[in-house]
């Protein structure tokens, strides 16, 4: 049989990588063999964070869903968007609502690209949150990736304050408000805001003093949140996101191989069929072009979504802001909505700092107090009862708070079904609150923290075993479930007891 001459394209492509230029940017070339396969990945500045090889449970979609290297691409789109918006923004309150005026009506594909930058930025807030669930339900926050969970962590939080810092650049009203409602929350913190218990400060030097420049949400502002979103937390989530790639290359991937259907339906964990069998877990393919094409389609799937959703769905504009003029209701960007919502039942110095700080410090201190080895690598609940279940309720409550207070609160944040139009003369469902007795109240709070510290050792003698911590990780595990329980107990005395406060002391801004 005749040789078949190979086609003008195949002849046009291999005169191109045989070129001086090619061979200048690409020190390898693209024959089909291990080795190229390890150069792709090595030798390329923007894959070399990938391991050359992986194993093949980790290929599986349903096994990280893309979410992590998915909300790194969201975040180079942001960034791409965000340069060419640059060019047609001036960060002053003279000019900023009336550039966004522009991009919307004026500029070649302003539309586009504000709006792709828009809802970009809230699928990646939306994608990292349950990149974090993720890696968390398949146990790949620990030994040895336990700092690499921090440093997730600390990503998580960048994404909020990215989102936060560009919501205010539009200087609508929906910008100011929703900024004036969060940097308020941030002169509640104690000691260093000026409304926070135990204040050392003034006004004119607190905590919302730094981040606006001003009193009250201005051009001072403006500018502080500019820099902010175009510079420093930039930079900041580059080179932790470096860093957070590299340790995922040093610490490979946690998957694991599943065993056969027939073992797993005897009950046979993945780690004890992997120890039986130790010849699986050498068992890796190459990234290039395993890994690799998956993350392109994946990348081009979320793209041609993004592309039509900006098409279809313009980003908001409303009037320009006006300080004088209050929306009623004014709320928070929707992923800051749920610590609004608390701000019904608790102080702002509880709902706006004290809670999220214990979130954040739970979820950094999870991977050292969680000594349970079972799981890691794949989605494991029967083994991890306790904590899968501690972890779910905190997410669960989470989007229950934000659902409730982005969907259903209404004028004077009163609940509004859905179906129900706005009342704005509805009675406040405030009145009629009381305190209780400081003597009672230091009763309650030390009963709940007391009786919930000793309950769990007395309804199982060997819960901590369970657990496999000592005195210390217990007493750190039940601090952070209490202080969720607590969420729910304080709603349940306001709206069936109609309890405002369990203990006050005026005098110090501090109530509870």
């Amino acid at each position: 049989m005749a040789e078949q001459k190979p086609s003008k394209l195949s002849e046009i492509a291999r005169t191109i990588r045989m070129s001086q230029i090619w061979k200048s940017i690409f020190r390898h070339n693209y024959q089909d063999t291990p080795r190229n396969r390890a150069l792709m990945i090595l030798s390329n500045v923007f894959l070399h964070l990938h391991p050359v090889k992986v194993r093949p449970a980790s290929l599986k979609y349903r096994y990280t869903w893309g979410l992590g290297g998915l909300s790194f691409y969201l975040f180079l789109i942001l960034t791409i968007t965000g340069v060419f918006l640059m060019f047609y923004y001036r960060p002053t309150v003279e000019h900023a609502y009336w550039d966004m005026k522009d991009l919307r009506f004026v500029v070649s594909f302003g539309p586009l690209l504000r709006n792709m930058h828009r809802w970009a930025a809230h699928v990646m807030v939306f994608l990292v949150m349950f990149h974090m669930a993720s890696v968390f339900y398949r146990s790949a926050y620990k030994t040895p990736r336990e700092y690499n969970w921090v440093v997730g962590v600390i990503l998580l939080l960048i994404t909020f304050l990215l989102s936060f810092t560009g919501y205010l650049l539009p200087w609508d009203q929906l910008a100011i408000w929703a900024v004036t409602v969060g940097t308020n929350m941030a002169a509640a913190t104690p000691i260093l805001g000026a409304e926070g218990p135990f204040s050392l400060v003034t006004a004119e030097n607190d905590a919302r003093f730094i981040l606006l420049g001003s009193k009250l949400v201005g051009q001072a502002g403006l500018l502080r949140f500019y820099v902010l979103h175009c510079v420093l937390l930039p930079l900041a989530f580059i080179i932790l996101v470096s860093l957070h790639f590299w340790r995922v290359r040093k610490d490979e991937f946690s998957a694991v191989p599943l065993p056969p259907k027939e073992e797993r339906a005897k009950g046979v964990r993945p780690e004890e069929w992997a120890k039986a069998h130790p010849e699986v877990l050498q068992q890796k393919v190459f990234t290039w072009p395993n890994l690799v094409s998956r993350e392109f389609v994946s990348a081009v799937v979320l793209t041609a979504i993004l592309t039509i959703w900006s098409v279809v769905a313009h980003a908001p504009l409303e009037e320009l802001a006006n300080p004088n003029k209050t929306p009623n209701p004014s709320k928070a960007p929707w992923y800051f909505v749920g610590l609004q919502e608390l701000l019904v039942y608790f102080d702002p110095w509880i709902a706006g700092v004290a809670l999220p700080t214990l979130i954040l410090m739970g979820l950094i201190a999870l991977p050292y107090v969680d000594k349970n080895p079972k799981g890691v690598g794949y989605y494991n609940f029967r083994d991890r009862k306790f904590a899968v279940g501690m972890f779910t309720y905190g997410l669960v409550l989470w989007f229950l708070l934000i659902f409730i207070g982005y969907y259903l609160r209404g004028p004077g944040w009163e609940i509004f079904m859905p179906w129900e139009p706005w009342d704005h003369f509805r009675p406040t469902s405030g009145v009629g609150l009381h305190n209780l007795p400081n003597w009672l109240g230091i009763l309650l709070l030390g009963g709940y923290w007391g009786v919930g510290m000793v309950l769990p050792k007395l309804v199982s003698k060997d819960f901590t075993k369970k657990l496999g911590v000592g005195a210390i990780g217990y007493t750190v595990v039940m601090f952070f479930v209490l202080a969720m329980f607590f969420v729910p107990m304080k709603i349940i005395l306001r709206n069936f007891f109609a309890v405002k406060y369990i203990v006050s002391f005026p005098a110090f801004n501090l109530n509870i």
